[in-house]
């Protein structure tokens, strides 16, 4: 069950990769964006709990990785020419990863006390 588990998010990290740079017709403009930042917000969550469920003993690489990969995207987007890299969009993919560990935190506490 792991290994598929990990194969599926290997799998939408690429999806996510391809998505985030993918020429869009009628980019938003540059200014700050709620909805753009919640987007990014959540897919990092759930993105980050995901790999924390399936790597759990990972933590702490899981976390730089996913912060790692939110400035490489960034990067990736402004080198495009077509897309824009943005540093709230950096804030709020770090939000996402916070989340995600405030999550797996709490879903393995019960364990904790045992």
């Amino acid at each position: 069950m792991q290994r598929w588990s990990a194969l599926a998010w290997w799998l939408a990290m690429l999806a996510a990769t391809v998505l985030a740079l993918l020429p869009v017709a009628y980019l938003t403009s540059p200014v700050f964006n709620w909805w753009d930042k919640a987007q990014h917000t959540v897919s990092f969550a759930v993105l980050t709990l995901w790999a924390l469920l399936v790597w759990s003993t990972r933590t702490r690489r899981i976390m730089l990785g996913m912060f790692i990969y939110g400035g490489a995207l960034e990067l990736a987007q402004a080198w495009t020419g077509w897309r824009y890299g943005e540093w709230a969009d950096l804030a709020a993919d770090a939000l996402g990863v916070f989340f995600a560990l405030v999550v797996f935190v709490a879903l393995n506490r019960p364990a904790l006390k045992r």
